[in-house]
């Protein structure tokens, strides 16, 4: 398996959201939706990171 740096649209969500997970969780920001999900979207943002290495066309 070859990896391959990940799109420019892939590396802004994983981005985003494991700053606002940082931002909630050191600054005390209320995200209606992400109230204790934090572990889950910090994952999913990592998660979409490297899928976004390992296959072609995200």
């Amino acid at each position: 398996m070859v990896l391959k740096a990940p799109g420019i649209l892939t590396f802004m969500v994983s981005i985003v959201l494991t700053v606002t997970v940082l931002i909630m969780k050191f600054f005390g920001a209320e995200i209606p939706f992400l109230i204790g999900n934090e572990f889950w979207v910090l994952l999913l943002a990592q998660a979409i990171l490297v899928l976004g290495c390992a296959m072609r066309g995200l």
